[in-house]
């Protein structure tokens, strides 16, 4: 644990922290673990990642301040200085937060297929998780429609979901991210992140549209926004460009 974050690590180099999509408070396994590792090992070859993921145990009332700042404290427990961060979807979310609220901690952020607030479709498909869990039903089922605009997509995409998760975990943690994710709104606060800072995006992104995704990359002093025409939301960071344009940043070439 790093100052109570699960967390796993590969890699050597300067420290990288990696923020990822998942709400859920435990470090992946099987099929999730394989498709996380394999996301970040481009960036093994230059850094020693630290994949942190989400506290357990949080109080229902958690707001994304909240969530920054236990982020804040881990980095400033582990590390010796400001780090380099890597986010993606709801870990940007949180990585915005952070980097606004404790700018000392970030040095230079890329985020990816993520904005300073969610868009409609992203927050109809949160809520429909946090309700199916509620339920005791699956609820990633709901994600489906966030992924892809395909319909034959969609339904390939909701039998997958469906064999994968079973319904029987706890969600409270997941929940409580996801209802932190529905009230984040940065777009007033996106002057006071001093990290240098990346930002790429999908045009086709139904959960953080690229209306805002620019908004977010106009509102922080010299970010840059780098567009995937034709992508999804989780086209983006599988697209063969991101690890090499990621890299290219994080390591100021």
């Amino acid at each position: 644990m790093m100052n109570g974050l699960p967390y796993l690590t590969a890699g050597e180099g300067p420290p990288l922290v990696v923020l990822l999509y998942t709400p859920q408070a435990a470090n992946p396994t099987g099929l999730a673990r394989w498709s996380t590792m394999r996301l970040v090992r481009p960036f093994t070859r230059h850094f020693t990642v630290y994949v942190v993921n989400r506290p357990p145990g949080l109080p229902p009332s958690t707001t994304m301040a909240d969530l920054a700042a236990v982020y804040a404290r881990a980095i400033k427990a582990t590390f010796e200085g400001p780090v380099r961060m890597l986010a993606i979807s709801t870990g940007g979310s949180i990585a915005l937060q952070l980097a606004a609220d404790h700018p000392a901690l970030v040095d230079r952020l890329v985020l990816a297929g993520t904005a300073c607030t969610l868009g409609p479709v992203g927050k109809r498909a949160q809520y429909a998780y946090i309700e199916r869990a509620r339920q005791g039903r699956r609820p990633s089922l709901a994600l489906a429609e966030i992924v892809t605009e395909s319909p034959i997509s969609r339904r390939l995409l909701k039998g997958l979901l469906w064999l994968s998760d079973t319904g029987r975990k706890d969600h409270a943690d997941a929940i409580t991210v996801l209802n932190a994710e529905d009230g984040f709104d940065l777009r007033g606060r996106l002057h006071d992140i001093k990290a240098a800072t990346l930002l790429i995006q999908g045009d086709k992104d139904l959960v953080y549209p690229l209306d805002l995704a620019r908004q977010t990359a106009d509102g922080i002093p010299d970010a840059r926004l780098v567009v995937y025409p034709g992508r999804g939301h989780s086209a983006t960071f599988t697209d063969e460009r991101f690890a090499p344009d990621a890299l290219a940043f994080l390591t100021d070439r």
